[in-house]
């Protein structure tokens, strides 16, 4: 009896834990796909929303720099409210998702009618259990 008991509440914590690791992809998925949305429509303030505070633009070795370029949060969605970057309609392709416990990674293309990009993001969860991009380093292709 004790053994049938020990198996249902063993066998009903792995239905929850799968439970949870789907529900954080979901939110990790709609947080990507969020941010990018509102890049493409350049609405700033709505992105902002789905940055963390420490959220860092990496760019290596992209348009023409032979260095690795670090973008901060700031300056990044200055250049999204001046237009410099967004603006496009991109698809958002999910590529690879690894969740690892409150930090999460994908791998995502986002083509657009003006370029792809093949990019790593990083994700950090905050207390409320809101998944926030820290870090994305974009590949264009």
């Amino acid at each position: 009896m004790k053994k049938s008991l020990f198996i249902m509440l063993l066998f009903g914590m792995v239905l929850l834990t799968g439970y949870a690791q789907a529900s954080d992809a979901e939110k990790i998925k709609a947080a990507v796909t969020g941010f990018a949305k509102a890049a493409d429509m350049n609405d700033a303030e709505k992105l902002a929303g789905y940055l963390d505070t420490n959220y860092r633009l990496v760019l290596n070795r992209l348009f023409g720099s032979s260095e690795v370029n670090i973008m901060p949060r700031e300056v990044y969605l200055e250049k999204i409210r001046k237009k410099e970057f967004g603006g496009d309609t991109r698809k958002v392709t999910f590529d690879q998702l690894i969740v690892n416990g409150t930090t999460a990674s994908v791998k995502v293309t986002l083509k657009g009618k003006k370029a792809t990009f093949i990019s790593l993001i990083t994700l950090v969860q905050n207390t409320d259990g809101q998944w926030k991009l820290v870090s994305d380093m974009p590949m264009i292709k």
